[in-house]
């Protein structure tokens, strides 16, 4: 028995990267396909948002000239390679994956939509949104809070390469407190980093809860499945 059934799993593109600084990573997008199939075969409807910035980050883009609209709608095609990689990986070790995109990429994916998401979850299928909220200005992690309300998770996993939440960060200063658990109203007012603010802001109203975990320990999203303890849960 797993204690969430359908979950929301957000990824940011760095982490494909691995040990790299951008593109992606064969072993560790290997290492991250098999536990999210290992997941799916216990039972747990899986949909992912993935993260564009091992290719293109909008934001940075401005650096350089680039207009944020425009460097926006290159990030969100990032995210797109990212789910197409993902996708493959996971299909040739004989899963069944779908990419759903916020707009038409047809015939790259399919066009999101909120039925054919919940359809694909309860085939058993793996769904993998690509594209962002398909407007600038919004963070993938926005989508992932949205895509997690809209398809009724049980709960959203921020994948992290720390243990979880800590009152500072925990790679500069060692005596960083971590939180095994926390409220919305303690974040909020410790102004730690869990998400962006607009996808914090709707968890919160959605009463969607968070853990934010370590994803390159092995076994981490199992369990979590199972009911143990890992990372920090927000609610």
């Amino acid at each position: 028995m797993i204690k969430y059934k359908r979950i929301l799993l957000k990824l940011s593109g760095e982490a494909l990267a691995g040990p790299e600084k951008s593109g992606i990573h064969t072993d560790t997008i290997l290492t991250f396909a098999n536990e999210i199939i290992e997941a799916n075969k216990i039972g747990a409807q899986i949909g992912i948002v993935l993260g564009g910035g091992n290719i293109f980050r909008g934001l940075k883009g401005t650096k350089y000239g680039i207009n944020r609209v425009k460097g926006d709608y290159m990030g969100m095609l990032a995210t797109v390679i990212n789910a197409l990689a993902l996708q493959s990986v996971i299909e040739q070790l004989g899963a069944k994956a779908i990419v759903l995109t916020s707009t038409f990429m047809e015939p790259y994916a399919e066009r999101y939509t909120r039925t054919r998401a919940l359809n694909a979850l309860e085939n058993g299928q793996i769904v993998i949104f690509a594209g962002g909220t398909s407007n600038p200005f919004f963070t993938t992690d926005s989508a992932a809070a949205l895509r997690a309300v809209e398809i009724e998770a049980d709960i959203l996993l921020k994948g992290t390469n720390v243990k979880g939440v800590y009152d500072s960060d925990p790679k500069v200063n060692k005596n960083a407190k971590f939180f095994e658990e926390i409220s919305f109203a303690q974040v909020i007012e410790k102004q730690l980093r869990v998400m962006d603010l607009t996808a914090f802001t709707l968890c919160q109203e959605n009463n969607m809860s968070i853990i934010v975990f370590n994803i390159f320990e092995k076994g981490n999203i199992l369990k979590i499945l199972s009911g143990e303890k890992v990372g920090t849960l927000v609610h």
